[in-house]
């Protein structure tokens, strides 16, 4: 399932799903470590002996977000209870502290006894060998650690804290966990267990009658047990409630700090952009790594996730938030770029988020020869990605900062990694990282890659760099302009591959032949971009009611249909809105933005309920596919409102 609710820091990030459950939790970086892995931590009701866990299918939720935040906002009701709980979640933005409060509203017009149950179901370090679950009596708290990660749990009723708490072995022999000593209102008291383990831990409120009573409950993580306690006293010290508020502010004027005309974009639009702005932020580790996405459940499909950093997505997603006004959180993506780049000035495959790098289906040696198991695209687009946001911003010193390590490097790896016969960048692995050759989306990057490094050195004076670069660039426009463009199809290949000693044309229609305009090959009017966009948008359009573009014709990943006339590939929200990118760059008048905007709107349309968007739809019912949230849904989201509304601006007057 997808992850429904995301709430993180920069440092501290827990998704949680459709039924307010914690499944993944990530500590100290965004992506890295896992220490819940997908399993449950329930949360349960008793209501004067009825009890309920919150994934009982009786429950009526309603899934938001406090507007413009990183807050929740979820309604859950239980007719046969006869209760409502309206719960907020959020993490400190500065403290690793994770805070939920739940309003509980009595629908009877009796006096009830409600407690309230919530289990702790951790793996610390991605494993369950060696976990110790233990109430701590001087703090009435429950703290679960390993090594050098401590978790500790608490909450209050007002005067109130821990009613009742269990320790216990779970997954293992026949033991399930503490949660099942829930169900009958009443836990245990086992102070310690060690192994794999679970805690519960539980709350009494008396609610009146049609009134209702707030509960808070909170996590802390540290290293130690006294910086755990130290956070514990912070929020008893601050009040939850009001740290929870103060996160809702701070959010609320991250999301608003650029204040902006939308024009004729609708409320929902406009909303989705804010979400999707800050949803981009909790998958952005301070220190740099720009996560692809933090959903455990693919691993049921995978035996590996999306926890990583591609330079490829992360440099498009630096892109995005860099045009819409938010440099200052992705200037540490260029510098562990820099700080990553191999000593022959490439980037690898992916990274995880603490630098190392991360494991990859790229081999060294294929059908008996040697070649690099990289994407070209990904060190290209960062250079692009970064004079993109000089552009923008104008930071010389930041720039110049990297002017040695990353964009001279990087540019040096480029120019002389190409093949002279044919003018463009010898083979590698194309951006959906599937098949091996040189394809048009890749050396449109590398041309972007190599002007963007022209232009830097030119900036400082460094002109032979600066003319050796632009020189190179250029003869792979030459390049891609002769072997790329077909003459009889009127549009531009997705790439070349070697066949019997032969490079051959690949006629697939290819949805990231977008790259011809988006990183300056030529423009979005040019009659060949024209052509080859026309092309895309009529021969990968999934003609059902669900609509959306298919990455390429005959796409198998996670296909759902075999009917390939009409379904090439499951609608992807990335490449939908490329086509969309690319009506606004060709637009004459305001009222060619008509096909973007509702592209748009097709976007909130298949948003979730929530406003997380997946990476694919399925083609006939809508409903998400593969990973949610998908960080680079959420920022070529952002860029293309972006565009849109630079274009509005300049084709109106206004």
């Amino acid at each position: 399932m997808p992850r429904h609710l995301v709430i993180g820091n920069g440092k501290f990030l827990i998704n949680l799903d459709q039924h307010s459950y914690m499944r993944d939790l990530y500590y100290p970086f965004v992506g890295q470590l896992n220490h819940i892995g997908g399993y449950q931590c329930r949360v349960g009701v008793w209501v004067d002996g009825d009890f309920a866990w919150l994934n009982a299918p009786e429950w009526q939720f309603k899934l938001a977000y406090v507007e413009d935040s990183l807050v929740t906002e979820v309604t859950a009701t239980h007719p046969g209870l006869g209760v409502t709980l309206l719960m907020n979640d959020g993490v400190h933005q500065r403290e690793d502290i994770y805070l939920k409060r739940i309003h509980i509203t009595n629908h009877t017009n009796t006096v009830r006894e409600v407690r309230m149950f919530f289990n702790q179901d951790l793996l610390i370090n991605e494993t369950e060998v060696g976990d110790t679950a233990a109430y701590y009596p001087s703090t009435n708290t429950v703290f679960h650690y390993k090594k050098d990660r401590y978790f500790m749990f608490n909450g209050s009723t007002g005067t109130e804290g821990i009613f009742q708490y269990s320790t216990g072995v779970k997954r293992f022999y026949n033991a399930e966990g503490t949660w099942r000593d829930a169900e009958d209102g009443h836990l245990m008291g086992n102070a310690i267990a060690q192994g794999s383990v679970d805690s519960t831990i539980s709350f009494r409120l008396f609610v009146p009658p049609n009134g209702n009573q707030t509960l808070y409950y909170w996590m802390g993580a540290g290293k130690n047990l006294e910086e755990v306690k130290k956070l514990d006293s912070y929020v008893k010290d601050s009040h939850p409630g009001k740290l929870l508020d103060r996160v809702t502010v701070y959010w609320q004027r991250w999301a608003n700090k650029i204040d902006r005309d939308y024009f004729d974009l609708t409320p929902e639009v406009q909303r989705l952009f804010k979400q999707s702005l800050l949803l981009v932020r909790t998958q952005t580790d301070v220190n740099g790594a720009i996560i692809a996405a933090n959903d455990s459940d693919i691993m049921q499909s995978n035996r590996d996730h999306y926890s990583y950093m591609w330079p490829r997505d992360g440099a498009l997603i630096a892109y995005s938030m860099s045009m819409a006004g938010y440099q200052g959180m992705i200037i540490p993506f260029f510098n562990f770029c820099a700080n990553v780049l191999s000593p022959e000035g490439y980037l690898h495959h992916k990274y995880n988020p603490d630098g190392t790098v991360g494991s990859s289906w790229h081999p060294y040696i294929h059908s008996g020869r040697v070649q690099l198991p990289i994407q070209e695209d990904e060190t290209a687009l960062v250079l692009f990605a970064l004079w993109q946001d000089f552009q923008k911003n104008g930071s010389l010193e930041f720039a110049q900062s990297l002017y040695r390590n990353l964009i001279r490097r990087a540019a040096r790896f480029m120019s002389t990694y190409i093949d002279q016969e044919l003018n463009l960048p010898k083979p590698s692995y194309d951006l959906w990282e599937e098949r091996y050759g040189i394809y048009t989306f890749t050396a449109s990057a590398v041309y972007g890659g190599l002007i963007a490094a022209s232009n830097f050195s030119n900036l400082f004076g460094d002109e032979e760099r600066s003319n050796r670069y632009k020189h190179t660039a250029e003869k792979i426009k030459s390049g891609i302009l002769k072997h790329l463009w077909d003459e009889g199809e009127q549009r531009f290949v997705r790439g070349l591959y070697m066949e019997d000693g032969q490079w051959v044309k690949d006629m697939t229609l290819e949805s990231s032949v977008y790259g011809i305009f988006e990183f300056g090959v030529l423009p979005a009017d040019d009659p060949r971009v024209v052509s080859t966009m026309l092309a895309n948008k009529e021969g990968l359009m999934i003609k059902t009611e669900v609509g959306g573009s298919a990455r390429y014709h005959h796409d198998y990943y996670f296909q759902r249909s075999t009917d390939i006339e009409k379904v090439p590939g499951n609608p992807w929200i990335i490449c939908t809105l490329w086509i969309a990118e690319w009506e606004i760059e060709y637009a004459k008048s305001v009222g060619d933005l008509e096909a973007p905007r509702k592209t748009l709107e097709w976007v909130v349309k298949h948003a979730m309920e929530s406003g997380v968007l997946s990476e694919q739809l399925d083609p006939f019912s809508g409903e998400p596919v593969s990973v949610a949230p998908l960080t680079w849904s959420h920022a070529t989201y952002v860029l293309t409102v972006v565009k849109y509304l630079n274009k509005y601006k300049q084709l109106s007057g206004k």
